[in-house]
Order: structure tokens, then C-alpha cells, then sequence
């Protein structure tokens, strides 16, 4: 069996939308160097800085 790792040991992002830090999660295991958002409720907001979906900058 293999040893466990400690949270704090795990690799972390800052995701896109809400800007706070998540940690690595096993389903993320073979997509890790995609993933952008800690939940599907971030992906859904997107980029919380004025950029609307698809890339574009949102009109001021």
C-alpha cells in the first residue's frame, strides 16, 4: 500500500475565478496541467475580472 501524503504536500493552483488557492485532487490526476477552476460553480462564473465568456474583455 502506498504512503500517504499530507495535504500541505500536494501541488496547488490559484483558480481563474474566485482567486483562492485549491489543491490536487485525484480526479484531476491525468488533466492537472488543465484544470483552472477549484469547482464547477467557479467554471460556470468564469474569469471573475470582467472577461466575459469566450475571451473577450466585457464592455465598460
Amino acid at each position: 500500500m502506498p504512503k500517504m501524503r499530507r495535504k500541505s504536500d500536494l501541488p496547488t493552483k490559484i483558480c481563474a475565478a474566485c482567486g483562492l488557492p485549491f489543491a490536487w485532487r485525484k480526479k484531476w490526476e491525468r488533466d492537472w496541467d488543465n484544470v483552472r477552476y477549484c469547482s464547477d460553480r467557479c467554471r460556470g462564473k468564469g474569469n471573475a475580472r470582467g472577461e466575459a465568456p469566450g475571451g473577450k474583455a466585457a464592455p465598460v
